[in-house]
């Protein structure tokens, strides 16, 4: 798989000019095009990507929504100020510039492929879905598609990204979670280890980060972020634990580089619906829609 380094590397110029081209439209006061956002899953993340569109960013419009459940979307959609049609994945390349895959991981390339071969910019927070279909790249440099990873619920993305231009020596990541975050892992299933009514910590994986996010790819997309923005992830290190004495989702990350030696910690508040994703994820894919066409961009 490769890192983002070696992502940027193989891009080609044309291909990030749309954003500057956004910036340079704001700064002169010429009238911006919009851009046309669809989304790919309207739960727990694209639901609430999709609320904050129909109220308003500048610069953008939601155009198409991609669900598997219409009769629960209609009903949350039926207050937004436009109509927004439900299509199915392939349109969504076809009818818009944006796509935001919020789909489980299994249905990531359905969603993802169709719009690179449209040349379409592709946001999603599925660091393990990329790290199963790492070839999507190369179709994104054939076609002139791009794809970013929001940061989701991580923080210093930038930090690693910026040491990663140096040496790293060496990422190590633990991740703590309610036990009832962790059910129905693959990892869980298949080596037969119970979380259930835990009164200690339980160490549940110990690895490199791309096994991690095989075993585990509703809950450490994290990890699989880390690995991509450092040196890979069968170089992060990462342990798993299932905590009942702890109710955030909680990552430490320590990196130790030629550049500089930190360590970062966050603890997640879990979405109501969905105790596996926190509260933060969707705000990072709003926060990373908003970096494509506003003026000034904060961060690496």
């Amino acid at each position: 798989m490769y890192t983002y380094q070696q992502v940027t590397a193989r891009l080609m110029p044309s291909e990030v000019q749309p954003d500057q081209q956004a910036c340079k439209t704001h700064l002169t006061g010429k009238t911006m095009n919009v851009l046309k956002v669809g989304i790919a899953g309207f739960g727990t993340i694209g639901a609430h990507v999709a609320d904050v569109l129909d109220q308003g960013i500048n610069g953008l419009s939601l155009a198409a929504i991609h669900t598997r459940s219409e009769a629960p979307a209609r009903d949350r959609m039926a207050s937004y100020r436009q109509a927004v049609p439900l299509v199915a994945t392939d349109e969504l390349a076809l009818q818009c510039d944006i796509i935001v895959d919020c789909l489980p991981k299994q249905a990531f390339r359905g969603v993802v492929e169709p719009a690179l071969l449209a040349g379409r910019t592709v946001v999603t927070v599925s660091g393990a879905a990329l790290l199963a279909n790492d070839d999507l790249v190369e179709l994104a440099v054939k076609h002139g598609g791009r794809i970013i990873l929001a940061t989701g619920a991580l923080l210093g993305l930038d930090a690693i990204r910026a040491a990663a231009e140096g040496t790293i020596h060496s990422v190590n990541m633990v991740t703590r979670k309610p036990p009832r975050s962790l059910r129905g892992a693959p990892h869980l299933e298949t080596n037969g280890i119970s979380i259930e009514n835990l009164s200690e910590p339980l160490r549940v994986f110990k690895g490199n980060a791309l096994d991690g996010a095989t075993g585990f790819p509703a809950n450490v997309n994290v990890a699989a972020a880390v690995g991509l923005a450092g040196i890979g992830a069968r170089n992060t290190q990462l342990e798993i634990w299932a905590d009942p004495s702890v109710t955030r989702n909680t990552h430490t990350i320590k990196v130790d580089a030629d550049s500089a030696r930190f360590e970062m910690t966050i603890e997640n508040v879990p979405s109501e619906s969905n105790p596996g994703t926190g509260k933060i994820t969707a705000l990072s894919v709003i926060a990373t829609l908003r970096a494509l066409v506003q003026p000034l961009k904060v961060g690496t």
